[in-house]
């Protein structure tokens, strides 16, 4: 019987990709393991691998296709023994349209009698893609994640997912969990997962229609940047936050000058290693490597603020797992530094080297910028004095960071100058009330201003 191989969920929030390369062609054999693909989604391109052996009998999605829905069928894999030509005419159903790589956009506007913009994307949730053929869901109705090979498994063993525990990435069920089930006979039903977000959001205020828009501008003095991915997963995720969201905002003012001080005596005593390009620091200790430390050791002091909201739980995370907003082109990414308060400043500095520069080659893996507990977003390299950043869902909290600037303070009674940054706090009302959020603050301040309570 053939084998269909399906568009893979890559995160639980994904609900389509781009289907950038075949690394395969119709004729070969292909095992476990074998990588067979690449798929660009909203954040990332990330390689598939087979989970069945067989041959390749036919390429349904042509490589360089956008817009291709999970669960659909991309190709069709003749099992052993099975002849090669009636497989390619085989499997449970046709692929899903793919978008044509996209054209250059016209540069006059679209006529009155064009065709009605398409309907708004439903915000990304939590609980994951509405795929075309449904995965199984627990009776709570949260879908169930599980990577190919182990839904095949769990389908051949006669045993239901639902009573699985998943070990992987965001508790995605894996081989090694159908497996250990199998042996032990079954499994016990896992306790229900409490749900996510709370109630719903209300529905987005109706504003003017695309046609409308343009009808303001003249024609021929503008063109169309269509919206990738990412701009379409960053406009749903952002809508979805300023609309579940009741945030607040706490501003503190820290003095800079004493961890300045350390940061400069740290990165010149720093050893060298050898390098093609020469000798070079091992590590180069950044402003924003402190922030990250001083944020992740607050939420350690502050545990009840380390926290993320459910309609029926809070949930309390055991570590401080700190996004870093890394800017790419036309686009944000978050990559997370987990553990972040067991961690030195100098592996810090080397991790957020590598996640940034990783983001920008868009080569993350999914578990590297989903979840986490907090965010810290830094434009002070820009010049900006302050700002107010959006809480990242399901995270309850975000510090926004504006430049040092040169201000006088007050020491021992005597007016100084001294280098003063804004640090900007908003946080998840439902979660952390305005006192966690002053206490989680204050401790921010007290490491910014004491950095020497970084290093024991």
């Amino acid at each position: 019987m053939p084998i269909n191989i399906t568009m893979p969920a890559l995160s639980p929030t994904m609900e389509e990709g781009n289907l950038t390369k075949w690394l395969v062609k119709e004729g070969d054999k292909v095992g476990p393991g074998d990588v067979i693909a690449e798929i660009e989604t909203d954040k990332a391109t990330m390689e598939v691998e087979a989970v069945d052996e067989g041959v390749v009998a036919k390429l349904l999605v042509p490589a360089g296709s956008e817009g291709v829905k999970v669960n659909a069928v991309i190709a069709i894999l003749a099992g052993e023994g099975e002849d090669v030509a009636e497989a390619a005419k085989g499997g449970d159903a046709a692929p899903a349209k793919a978008e044509a790589p996209k054209q250059e956009a016209k540069t006059e506007a679209p006529k009155a009698e064009a065709a009605a913009p398409a309907k708004a994307e439903k915000p990304v949730a939590d609980q994951g893609p509405a795929p075309s053929t449904p995965p199984p869901v627990a009776k709570s109705g949260e879908r169930i994640f599980a990577s190919p090979l182990a839904r095949r498994l769990a389908k051949d063993a006669g045993l239901d997912l639902v009573a699985v525990s998943g070990s992987g990435p965001h508790g995605r069920i894996v081989k090694t969990d159908v497996e250990k089930a199998v042996a032990s006979g079954g499994a016990k039903a896992a306790p229900a997962a409490a749900a996510s977000a709370g109630a719903p959001a209300p529905a987005p205020a109706k504003g003017p229609s695309d046609e409308n828009v343009l009808k303001l501008f003249a024609e021929g003095s503008y063109e169309l940047l269509p919206h990738d991915g990412m701009r379409k997963t960053i406009a749903s995720r952002l809508t979805e936050s300023t609309q579940t969201v009741p945030s607040y905002t706490v501003s503190m003012e820290c003095e800079l000058d004493a961890m300045l001080k350390l940061r400069a005596e740290i990165n010149a005593s720093a050893p060298v290693k050898k390098t093609e390009k020469g000798e070079v620091p091992a590590f180069k200790l950044s402003v924003n490597d402190f922030i990250i430390k001083a944020m992740a050791l607050a939420l350690r002091d502050v545990p009840m603020a380390n926290a993320s909201w459910t309609s029926t739980a809070r949930v309390l995370h055991k570590h401080a797992d700190v996004g870093v907003a890394v800017s790419i082109p036309d686009g944000l990414i978050t990559p997370i530094v987990r553990n972040a308060e067991t961690k030195t400043l100098s592996a810090i500095s080397n991790e957020v080297k590598d996640l940034a520069k990783r983001a920008r080659d868009k080569k993350l893996k999914p578990e590297e910028y989903q979840g986490g507990t907090t965010s810290v977003s830094n434009l002070g390299m820009f010049g900006v004095s302050s700002f107010t950043s959006i809480v990242n869902l399901p995270q309850a909290s975000i510090v926004s960071i504006g430049a040092g600037v040169e201000k006088p303070v007050v020491r021992g009674g005597k007016i100084e100058v001294g280098t003063v940054m804004t640090a900007t706090f908003a946080f998840d009302h439902r979660v952390i009330d305005g006192a966690l959020g002053a206490e989680l603050a204050s401790a921010f301040k007290r490491y910014i201003e004491n950095p020497m309570g970084m290093l024991v």
